[in-house]
């Protein structure tokens, strides 16, 4: 196979590229990147982009790359999360939305066989009940998952031949060779290590579904052929496991079990949250019985534990370094390195 990776310098690409390397070892493996967190590495001992075959730098909204040849698209350029969204929010919907379908239509033309979108469980926004199937309504709160679900509404109406699955993953958690810090499990295992102190600012009862970086990579090797007989030529799949359906509270009491001397405090008085969904993974249980989530939750925070003492990391204040997204981008539009449009200077 011959494999595109868009985005694969962030958190989630040196995961996938890993993955898909150890499992396809005869695949020609190719990575786009605009290289903000490039600098953002985090104990790795090598550059994670050793196991592609060749790393491409450039805008995903200009890009010019030749996509004829290549068996799948992953796309994982975007602006990742709510923060950064609500920050840049014509932006956000630009690459996002606009540059993802243009992708798509353009590898469609390239005779691409599998193209991969990482959507977001976030389009489910507040949702009372039961958990949420695909086909259940949609209430994205937020201009991230706006665009997503607006990708997802774009790519399914492209009349192609081409094997379209539209991954929405859980929470992504874990430990990666570019971590972030700005994911809520990832946040409260820095707290705990830092601090020996999680501050819930919820009321702790929202639900979140959680899945590890690694699981989302077990996933997308699973998407990048798919025949369209499993699934249906377009698809849209929650991603992710129904055992791992979670309450902040838990989430934080569980990070305190592994890290011994952490307290926890919850906001019994704060507003309702924006965000809480659980989640019914059983299509994909259905259609992925070989690329399950097999990562648990008290392996995930082991990993980040294990990762950030490897790091040395003691920064109390880490929500102001450059394990967060935004403040990464921050301080590139600070140096005048980047443009409002986030645009390279």
């Amino acid at each position: 196979m011959k494999v595109l990776i868009t985005g694969n310098m962030g958190y989630v690409g040196p995961e996938v590229a890993k993955h898909l390397r150890a499992q396809r070892p005869d695949a020609v493996l190719h990575g786009f990147d605009n290289a903000y967190f490039a600098h953002c590495l985090t104990g790795a001992p090598v550059l994670p982009e050793r196991y592609l075959d060749e790393q491409f730098h450039g805008d995903v909204r200009e890009m010019s790359l030749d996509l004829r040849g290549y068996d799948a698209v992953i796309q994982l350029a975007a602006i990742s999360n709510d923060p950064m969204g609500n920050r840049f929010q014509d932006v956000t919907l630009d690459i996002n939305q606009t540059t993802t379908v243009s992708l798509a239509r353009a590898a469609a033309a390239a005779g691409v066989k599998n193209f991969v979108f990482a959507s977001s469980c976030s389009v489910y926004g507040i949702a009372d009940g039961p958990p949420r199937k695909e086909g259940d309504p949609l209430n994205p709160i937020t201009a991230y998952a706006k665009s997503k679900i607006g990708s997802e509404q774009e790519l399914a109406a492209i009349d192609t031949g081409m094997t379209i699955t539209c991954l929405r993953f859980a929470t992504a958690c874990g430990m990666s060779d570019r971590l972030r810090l700005d994911l809520v499990l990832n946040d409260f295992v820095a707290c705990a290590l830092t601090r020996r102190q999680i501050s819930v600012l919820s009321d702790g009862t929202p639900w979140r579904p959680l899945i590890d970086v690694a699981d989302m990579a077990r996933a997308i090797d699973w998407a990048i052929d798919r025949p369209a007989a499993i699934g249906g030529r377009f698809l849209t799949v929650n991603a992710g496991s129904d055992d791992r359906n979670y309450q902040v509270k838990d989430l934080a009491n569980a990070v305190a079990a592994r890290v011994p001397g952490t307290a926890v405090s919850i906001n019994t008085s704060a507003p309702v949250d924006s965000r809480s969904y659980k989640v019914d993974f059983g299509l994909y249980r259905s259609l992925a019985p070989d690329h399950q989530p097999r990562v648990t939750l008290d392996q995930s925070i082991t990993n980040l534990v294990n990762g950030l003492k490897r790091m040395n990391f003691k920064d109390a204040e880490f929500r102001s370094s450059d394990l967060i997204r935004l403040k990464v981008l921050q301080d590139h539009m600070e140096t005048a390195r980047i443009n409002d449009r986030l645009q390279w200077t």
